[in-house]
């Protein structure tokens, strides 16, 4: 490279800082080492060989599946992108002339972490380091469920129907090129007269800062209620907001006897219309369970996340977990721009 260019790089990058790089701000407040131990751990049992090309930094690596999280891209993507913008090479630490991993490492370094489950431990490791930060879970827990639509499956009634049951057709398992592209845990569900197929991520956010505390993936058509219980977060405050599905009275006395109190909105009956004393209940108890869709509505607006290409529950975990902490790591830096602790 001429000294011309690398005074033009250089500019290039200025110019980057001056007009606002998203990514140069996370690399400003986050300390990426807190994740190196569990990505060791993880990588532990891999087979360790002084031959072929010396493998990535582990830690870079990591990095590349935030991005991937941030901007929902696909494996092939993600490798153009990086080739492609410098704001994406800066905030991996590569230079002009650095080798940049191509999609089937991407590929094969997150399903590293899918094998070892290290991605639950990856996500608890950051609300450590949130709370050591100041950014302890405060005001209540707010539990809600959005669906994640993955490619949907051609099946016929037959197969659909051994699926539903939890059976694997001979037809799929008898060929594994066909049964390496059939994701035989995804599910369908409705949700306001749209049918959708895919999986569904329960989430637990504290009101005050709006992160992610707790998360649960599961098959799209899971009740929202079935993971209601294991959302619920001691550390935070004994409040817990919910939208009216969560609501029954089997579950309002469960709250109770493990010490929460109920903010959970009831449905509308005619023996409480709106203007009623519960009617008012509810629209108080409202103003404050939708914060938790402003977390949702980033994941879709920005993150562009509510679809992903995927195949597997495994993968689905993976992926969806990998998006719940970008999230994080994304709103980490907006209440540090802030100044909200």
């Amino acid at each position: 490279m001429w000294p011309g260019e690398l005074v033009d790089l250089s500019e290039r990058y200025k110019k980057l800082s001056k007009y606002g790089d998203p990514l140069e701000r996370l690399n400003a407040v986050m300390d990426w080492k807190i994740f190196s131990p569990l990505i060791k751990v993880a990588f532990r049992k891999q087979r360790k060989s002084a031959a072929g090309r010396k493998p990535y930094n582990r830690l870079m690596m990591f990095k590349i599946l935030i991005l991937q999280a941030l901007y929902n891209l696909a494996d092939g993507q993600t490798e153009f992108q990086i080739r492609d913008r410098l704001s994406f090479i800066r905030f991996l630490g590569l230079g002009l002339g650095d080798e940049v991993p191509d999609e089937k490492t991407i590929w094969l370094f997150r399903e590293v972490l899918t094998n070892s489950g290290m991605l639950k431990k990856l996500f608890e490791r950051f609300n450590s380091f949130l709370e050591q930060r100041g950014y302890a879970a405060e005001l209540g827990n707010m539990i809600d469920a959005s669906i994640i639509e993955v490619p949907k499956q051609r099946n016929s009634k037959d197969v659909n129907k051994k699926i539903k049951e939890g059976e694997v057709p001979d037809c799929i398992t008898d060929n594994p090129h066909r049964a390496a592209q059939k994701d035989v845990h995804a599910r369908w569900t409705m949700k306001n007269s749209k049918v959708s197929f895919g999986y569904k991520n329960h989430i637990n956010a504290d009101v005050k800062h709006k992160i992610v505390r707790k998360y649960e993936v599961t098959p799209a058509s899971t009740n929202d209620v079935h993971c209601f219980e294991a959302l619920l977060d001691k550390r935070n405050d004994v409040r817990v907001w919910a939208d009216s599905a969560y609501y029954s009275t089997r579950t309002e006395e469960r709250l109770k006897e493990l010490g929460y109190e109920s903010r959970l909105i009831r449905r509308y009956q005619s023996h409480f219309p709106g203007w009623s004393e519960q009617g008012r209940r509810n629209s108080r108890y409202a103003k404050v369970r939708k914060r938790v869709e402003h977390v949702f509505g980033f994941m879709e607006n920005s993150m562009k996340g509510m679809f992903v290409r995927l195949i597997g529950i495994s993968r689905a975990k993976t992926k969806i977990g990998l998006m719940n902490l970008a999230y994080n790591i994304a709103r980490f830096e907006q209440l540090e721009r802030l100044g909200i602790a």
